[in-house]
């Protein structure tokens, strides 16, 4: 008889189940992190917690909504759209931003903060898949390569005013993305040596940029304790205290709950987080919780690799991107690798609006595996 050809679809419930417990561990550890000093400021040891779980709770209905109801092919039709909305968000800061650590990167509405920095972040990555995708994966000049990063490089250099780790993370995402659009090899080659030059160039342009009044006294400030810590103890005193946690918690860690320098570290659930899992949990914790990130990005990669579409691919190669340098720039800081930059660690710091994002982007990536059908032969 004739055979026929049965359609399944492929949903990626091992993404859903390392998402889901990577988050739960992380209010774990964010309430382990934060119970003290929030019962200190008389807010309650449940403060944060309850606060991150509302926003996880709000960010994995969403995800499970993006994931099954939407098409991400809508993302393409409506990209300028979140792109100029984006912008909209980004600049009303400079109008009506809340003031926090030196920066005014919060707006207010409804009596809740969000940063809208990081709404710019999504809304580049569907605007430079778009790109990628109505090119055909032709990039065929550096000139091509230029004004495609121009979509990235300048909103980074706006969110740079007030968030200088977010500007960069942003140019990151682009740079990876168009380094796998790239086909030839030259222009890997300019990309890789782009990074390589901005890495380098980073400090003089830092201390150039201060002087001329475009970087704020505190954002110096932080880069100059990074390199000589001796002579800044107040502005390296979280990252000392950071340091101490991790070296204290050995192999195996001094036990959940049991951190000594959570005491000591204003604000330890932010972007310290890790060194507070490293004390409580030892290396074995550090490196599974770096084991979980890494089969993230796996999955992540089996689905952009079988994605029914070039735009599928580049939305979740974006995606990847995004995670994948939060957290090596967030662990990089925790180690005292490069100066502090305020980055949280994904899924797992206090932070709403990072965490609804991010719970947001991999809706997008599990609605592209949704769409990805696996055919089936079935014959008598």
């Amino acid at each position: 008889m004739a055979k026929k050809m049965k359609v399944k679809h492929f949903y990626d419930f091992s993404l859903v189940v390392m998402v889901f417990s990577i988050t739960l561990f992380g209010l774990l550890m964010l309430y382990s992190a934060s119970g003290y000093m929030a019962a200190k400021s008389d807010l309650g040891d449940m403060y944060y917690l309850t606060r991150q779980g509302s926003f996880a709770i709000a960010g994995f209905l969403l995800m499970l909504l993006i994931s099954r109801f939407f098409d991400y092919h809508w993302f393409s039709k409506l990209n300028l759209i979140l792109y100029v909305l984006a912008w909209g968000a980004l600049l009303a800061t400079f109008v009506m931003g809340v003031a926090s650590h030196g920066s005014h990167r919060w707006i207010r509405l409804f009596g809740m903060q969000f940063q809208p920095s990081e709404v710019m972040k999504p809304a580049v990555i569907i605007v430079l898949a778009t790109l990628l995708t109505d090119k055909g994966y032709r990039i065929n000049s550096l000139r091509d390569i230029f004004r495609t990063l121009l979509y990235a490089l300048i909103p980074a250099a706006v969110v740079a005013f007030t968030n200088l780790s977010t500007g960069m993370i942003i140019v990151g995402i682009a740079v990876f993305m168009l380094f796998v659009a790239v086909k030839t090899y030259r222009y890997h080659a300019a990309l890789f040596l782009l990074g390589l030059l901005a890495y380098l160039g980073a400090y003089p342009l830092a201390i150039f940029l201060q002087k001329v009044k475009i970087l704020h006294d505190y954002q110096i400030t932080r880069i100059l304790a990074w390199k000589d810590p001796v002579s800044f103890p107040d502005d390296t005193y979280q990252t000392r205290q950071g340091l101490y946690a991790i070296a204290s918690g050995g192999l195996f860690g001094k036990g959940l709950g049991e951190s000594i320098q959570k005491f000591l570290m204003p604000e330890a659930q932010n972007d310290m987080i890790f060194t507070i899992i490293c004390e409580e949990l030892g290396l074995v914790g550090a490196v599974g919780l770096m084991l979980v990130y890494a089969l993230i990005l796996f999955r992540l990669y089996e689905i952009a690799k079988n994605a029914r579409d070039l735009f599928g691919s580049f939305l979740v190669i974006g995606v990847m991107a995004h995670i994948a340098l939060q957290a090596i720039l967030n662990i990089a800081v925790a180690t005292n690798s490069i100066p502090n930059t305020g980055i949280t660690l994904p899924f797992i710091s206090y932070g709403g609006t990072s965490l609804v994002i991010l719970l947001a982007e991999i809706g997008i990536c599990l609605n592209v595996s949704w769409q990805t059908t696996l055919d089936r032969e079935k014959g008598e």
